[in-house]
């Protein structure tokens, strides 16, 4: 089984995937750390500020770790916001009975109330080197469009409203 998570900076993808890990023993692929191994190897001229050329890039190597994964009989959680709305596209039914996807979306009414704790928490996994400036707007703005794709691609998505309760998210996924 592959389990898919995507959403928008700062939606608690990595969380959600350490804390999968723990509960069900599976290991799971940060995309991020696939983009900075190519990015720092120089195997590619992309750099951090290239999302909208990355995605693509980045998709034809994780559908190709997603079937093998598959073909082997494999489990593997792998988060990131390079995850294609369009991902179904590129695996057949026997594959797409065995993948998992989950989208975090964040309110607006989440945003506005929880701004200073989504900042303050952005480093809860990763422990980055640098942090991210993050705009509230843009934030929102994010959250917005990827509610409007999982809708208009028929993907499922976790809608964080009041609070984040990432045990409850890890209770509700049928894993």
């Amino acid at each position: 089984m592959v389990i898919l998570i995507s959403g928008a900076t700062h939606t608690g993808k990595t969380l959600l995937a350490q804390k999968l890990m723990e509960r069900y023993k599976i290991p799971y692929l940060s995309i991020d750390h696939l983009k900075m191994g190519l990015i720092r190897s120089g195997q590619t001229s992309y750099t951090v500020n290239d999302d909208a050329k990355l995605t693509s890039y980045l998709w034809r190597i994780v559908k190709e770790i997603i079937k093998t994964i598959i073909e082997n009989n494999q489990s593997l959680i792998i988060e990131g916001c390079y995850i294609p709305y369009y991902w179904k596209k590129d695996f057949d039914e026997d594959y797409l009975s065995k993948i998992q996807y989950y989208c975090l979306i964040m309110s607006n009414k989440y945003i506005e109330n929880n701004f200073a704790l989504i900042c303050k928490y952005e480093n809860e996994v990763e422990r980055r080197l640098h942090v991210c400036e993050i705009d509230k707007q843009n934030l929102i703005m994010e959250n917005e469009n990827n509610l409007r794709l999982c809708k208009k691609y028929g993907l499922n998505y976790i809608m964080i409203d009041n609070i984040y309760d990432i045990d409850g998210v890890c209770e509700a996924l049928e894993i």
